[in-house]
């Protein structure tokens, strides 16, 4: 009865709404929906902070650090294996990959699982985000409100792009970072047909998240007014920030290539729960998402991040709290790895702003207490710090940038925060390539970009594209079984395979053209005598990219495929592969 009357509603829209205006309507559901995951999972976390801080004792050590992120990892980790039953790691790339596939198809559970998970990783003090998990729910929110309405895959695409620009408004209060943070890290095209539903998603999220919270920014503070001469210095800052980004994003990569080369849950949470515990245990800022620390040094506070570390005796030195600041920012990467590793659930956005913030802190408190250069404000370069961290590790400066500005209400910072976060991005592209989020799919040459060109090549998949109606020969055949194959076949190219279906040559037509019409050669040679090696070969799992370098490499127009074993499967050809590039052409094309 319910599915009934719904289809009724489907043809009433279809017939009295055109699809332009009811996106419009899905993208402003879809920013409401957002801004509610975004207040729940940040209302748990912050009942879970509070609930687990109300047994922790006052002291120089508190043995608790040692217990809670191991329980919130395992409580995590076995919700996911148990009930989820699914990865819902990496959310980012995830929905990267979804948009490089051109499916935009999230499975229902990222609706509400990621909250769960993350929500319990970080309310018992997981060293990582709350932001990637909500952006795969806001995709996830998006992708299924298109499914339910049943719209085409290039609205389903927009509509995963609304559900991303929402969560980042809502979690951050940030509209102008969400829209940024779709169109640079996500790489939706920027059109006219696409920009509106997003600015239109993040100021839902954005509106409604002020109605559930407060309308106060997420750190308030009270800036120096820029000056020139300050310029130099966040010249400097960018750069070192550029070099804490390189170091974040390589070092996270083979941390993460560590923890997935244990091939059990036990050992992961054995491996990832004890690291993680010791980190914390004595170095406490590394507990939870860090917000607190960026707190307390936002607001001049630098003694207060120490508590309840073995550091907290020495706070009122200069040198030992310098070295506190660099343990922090150096065994932050290993705390976060070890969260996502053994079994928990969070994002990389928390910890780059975390190391931001102290990268730029400690290089103001460098000058200001040891150097004496210049007078820095240190509150300024910390959130110089963060837009430059972030910038370098996602490859988005417009994102960084926006981001510190909106989280802090410190438009005043808007040029210190683009020179900061755009020599970093600039100093990380001459090592990186790619983000963080992108190098997992570029390495399987998944990756789009806003080149057309090659989002297309990524786009077309080989396995598509082989043609298999070949007439195959084997080598012991003699030219007039050839010539017999040759009248019955519309090509002139024959594969020629052995016993295995191992491919060992091929013959064309063009090269036996001078003696097929000579019967007293027919049994005097033989498949093998006349056979060559093809230019090259493809492999089903070569991306189009390395294909199309191969016919360029060799000026085929014609190559043969095989499969992981190195049996045949068909060719492909120049012509099938333009002709799909076309249509593909045509379906990316704006309307």
């Amino acid at each position: 009865m319910i599915e009934e009357y719904f289809i009724k509603i489907l043809r009433w829209r279809e017939k009295n709404i055109s699809e332009r205006h009811f996106v419009i309507f899905l993208s402003l559901l879809t920013g409401f929906f957002c801004a509610i995951a975004a207040h729940i999972l940040k209302s748990i976390v912050d009942l879970l902070h509070e609930l687990v801080k109300s047994y922790f004792t006052d002291g120089s050590l508190n043995y608790l650090y040692l217990a809670t992120p191991i329980i919130g990892v395992f409580l995590a980790s076995t919700f996911v294996r148990r009930v989820v039953k699914d990865d819902i790691s990496h959310g980012v790339t995830k929905i990267m990959f979804a948009i490089s596939q051109r499916k935009a198809r999230i499975k229902s559970h990222n609706t509400w699982s990621s909250i769960i998970a993350s929500s319990l990783t970080i309310g018992f003090g997981g060293s990582v985000g709350a932001e990637a998990p909500i952006v795969l729910t806001g995709s996830a929110i998006g992708s299924n409100l298109g499914q339910l309405f049943r719209m085409e895959q290039k609205t389903l695409m927009l509509l995963v792009g609304c559900g991303a620009a929402g969560a980042v408004a809502g979690i951050f209060k940030a509209p102008i970072a969400g829209v940024c943070f779709t169109l640079e890290v996500l790489m939706l095209d920027l059109t006219m047909a696409s920009i509106v539903p997003l600015l239109i998603s993040a100021a839902t999220a954005s509106v409604f998240t002020y109605l559930f919270s407060s309308s106060e920014a997420m750190f308030t503070f009270e800036a120096v007014p820029f000056t020139l001469r300050n310029v130099p210095f966040y010249i400097l800052l960018g750069v070192l920030c550029g070099f804490v980004s390189l170091y974040f994003t390589r070092g996270m990569t083979k941390l993460e290539s560590f923890f997935g080369s244990l091939n059990t849950p036990f050992k992961k949470l054995f491996v990832g729960g004890t690291m993680l515990s010791i980190l914390i245990f004595f170095i406490p800022p590394l507990y939870g998402e860090g917000y607190d620390t960026i707190g307390y040094l936002l607001s001049g506070n630098v003694e207060s991040i120490a508590e309840n570390s073995v550091f907290y005796d020495f706070r009122d030195n200069y040198w030992m709290m310098l070295l506190f600041l660099f343990l922090i920012i150096f065994f932050k990467i290993f705390a976060s790895a070890a969260t996502n590793g053994s079994g928990g659930t969070g994002g990389i956005f928390a910890p780059s702003l975390f190391m931001g913030c102290i990268t730029g802190f400690a290089m103001a408190y460098i000058n200001n207490n040891i150097l004496h250069i210049s007078a820095l404000p240190e509150k300024n370069f910390a959130l110089a710090g963060m837009a430059g961290v972030m910038a370098g590790v996602m490859h988005a400066p417009l994102t960084g940038a926006f981001l510190i500005a909106e989280l802090t209400g410190g438009y005043d910072l808007f040029i210190c925060l683009m020179i900061t976060s755009t020599v970093a991005y600039v100093t990380i592209l001459t090592f990186e390539p790619h983000s963080l989020y992108a190098m997992r799919l570029a390495k399987k040459g998944e990756l789009l970009t806003h080149n057309t060109d090659k989002n297309i090549l990524t786009l077309l998949k080989t396995e598509n594209v082989i043609e298999t109606d070949f007439q195959t020969l084997h080598p012991e055949m003699y030219l007039g079984d050839v010539i017999k194959i040759v009248a019955n076949s519309n090509r002139n190219i024959f594969p020629v395979l052995d016993s295995k279906r191992r491919l060992v040559g091929h013959i064309s037509l063009n090269e036996i053209r001078n003696i097929m019409f000579r019967p007293e050669l027919y049994k005097r040679f033989k498949v093998s005598k006349l056979m060559v090696s093809p230019a090259d070969t493809v492999s089903a799992e070569d991306p189009m990219e390395r294909v199309m370098y191969k016919f360029e490499k060799t000026k085929a127009w014609n190559l043969p495929v095989l499969d992981a074993e190195g049996k045949y499967m068909g060719y492909v050809s120049k012509s099938k592969i333009f002709s799909h590039y076309r249509d593909l052409l045509v379906t990316l094309s704006d309307e």
